[in-house]
């Protein structure tokens, strides 16, 4: 071995040129033999497994803003994202690599009928084989966000550049119509439509109602006539309240008048043929009966011991004592007629008796009446909140109604949007054929040609230092420390010589 030519515990000394190129002498078969396999593994690479790459770049932005499914009419804008943040580019980076995405490219550029091993497994499922070259394909796909900026680079590598720049042309057409289908669900158009028509058939059924009641119960404003009814009916009872005060009063006055007409005489004297003086009789009576008068009529005001009527009171006793001393004196011829106050108190009495019955009549006509408001108030109250409640549920079916036009339009707006491709990405850089492979041939065989040179002489340095044989004089006299008397060299077709 290596080990057993050095003698232990001495360094051996750093190997000559001429030593490396011995040893590349000695093992040249080697040498040649796996330079020669990688330089030709090489060159046949450069020449028929050239690798072309094509390249796409997808910008992300915020181009559109779709109005969130609300239950307002008018969805307010969200204005708090402005920037992409780094979870949405990863999403989309995602999204370029999903299944449904890959087998969707599979499929349309038929890339599971490229698998050169496709014959070791005749009875394979073409969803397994797609699914396999899906997958295949995912290796083969370079997808990255460049960073500082809202861009996603995508490359693939393939034999065939139009292949490579096929596969990408398709890998966009597929992702961007997933993004429509992931970023804004299909089917909301239809969705909103149909319950456009059903909240219109809802506002049409309500509309009805409301006619209908309208008609059967004779009202327009049930609201608004019972609040005039319940003023009315405070009217009416304002006027029930003063009949029946009034109708108080005149039985009142009834009570005293009769009462007056029962203490005064049918007939009083008239002539008096004495020599009293008969005019200031006649004025103490006619004051008498003017205060009994005001104290009627004060009574009827106030109650008996008011101080007004304490004060006529006594006027009325000092009248009545003076005529009691103006009769004091001698009889006298003396002319009897009529008496007016009685007379008088008589006719009050029966007009107020008249009046009494009229007001009788009144407040059984403002009775009646009050009734009666009373039931319209009370009816049209349910019919005002019948009414409202059909009103509100009219006013809700219309808010509904407008409520799915607007999402209906919004909806029908954004699958515009969706047909005409206005999404929050776009295709910065389209796919094109490379023209020109990834590595050139020159640098693919001059990188070979190094390799192999290096792996031939990796391989001839290993080989010589696994080789236990002494080769040498001098391996011979530093490992066995013994004199070389001779040395024969290698055998050729020329003749040996000592």
């Amino acid at each position: 071995m290596a080990e057993d030519r050095a003698k232990p515990g001495k360094e051996s000394p750093a190997p000559t040129a001429r030593e490396l190129a011995m040893v590349l002498f000695r093992q040249r078969k080697l040498f040649v033999g796996v330079s020669g396999l990688i330089f030709v593994l090489a060159v046949i690479y450069a020449v028929a497994g050239a690798s072309y790459r094509a390249h796409l770049r997808v910008l992300v932005r915020r181009g559109r803003s779709d109005p969130p499914v609300t239950g307002q009419q008018n969805a307010p804008p969200d204005f708090s994202r402005v920037e992409v943040t780094e979870e949405e580019l990863n999403s989309e980076v995602e999204l370029l690599k999903d299944d449904d995405v890959l087998r969707h490219v599979v499929e349309a550029t038929d890339l599971a009928s490229h698998d050169w091993l496709a014959w070791l497994r005749p009875h394979e499922d073409p969803a397994a084989r797609v699914q396999r070259a899906a997958k295949r394909l995912g290796n083969r796909l370079n997808v990255e966000s460049i960073k500082k900026t809202n861009l996603i680079a995508v490359s693939y590598d393939a034999a065939d550049p139009e292949q490579a720049a096929r596969v990408l042309q398709s890998l966009s057409s597929a992702y961007l119509e997933k993004h429509m289908q992931v970023h804004r669900p299909a089917g909301q158009f239809h969705f909103f439509d149909q319950q456009t028509a059903e909240s219109r058939q809802q506002l049409e059924e309500a509309k009805r109602k409301l006619l209908a009641f309208t008609k059967s119960h004779g009202v327009v404003v049930a609201a608004q006539q019972r609040d005039l009814i319940l003023q009315r009916l405070d009217a009416a009872e304002g006027n029930y309240g003063q009949a029946q005060l009034e109708m108080s009063e005149t039985e009142h006055r009834v009570r005293e008048l009769d009462a007056e007409v029962s203490e005064l005489p049918q007939r009083t004297t008239t002539q008096v043929r004495t020599a009293d003086n008969p005019e200031l009789l006649r004025a103490l009576k006619a004051s008498l009966l003017d205060l009994q008068l005001k104290k009627i009529q004060l009574l009827t005001k106030f109650e008996p011991n008011h101080r007004l009527v304490q004060e006529v009171e006594q006027q009325i006793l000092q009248a009545e004592s003076a005529i009691a001393a103006e009769r004091a004196t001698p009889v006298r011829d003396a002319t009897t007629d009529k008496n007016s106050d009685y007379e008088w108190a008589k006719g009050e009495a029966q007009k107020a008796r008249v009046e009494m019955r009229g007001l009788q009549a009144r407040e059984d006509t403002a009775s009646t009446q009050l009734a009666d408001y009373r039931n319209q108030a009370r009816q049209l109250g349910e019919d005002a909140i019948t009414q409202d409640d059909l009103t509100s549920s009219e006013r809700a079916a219309q808010d509904n109604y407008l409520l799915y036009v607007k999402k209906r339009e919004e909806a029908r707006m954004g699958d515009a949007l969706d047909e005409d491709g206005i999404v929050n990405v776009a295709i910065a850089e389209q796919p094109v054929v490379p023209a020109l492979p990834v590595w050139p041939a020159a640098a693919v065989v001059l990188a070979g040609f190094v390799t192999a040179l290096t792996s031939g002489a990796g391989a001839a340095f290993a080989a010589d230092y696994l080789d236990p044989a002494l080769r040498t004089p001098e391996e011979v006299f530093t490992c066995l420390e013994i004199p070389v008397l001779a040395s024969l060299p290698a055998r050729t077709g020329r003749r040996l010589s000592a």
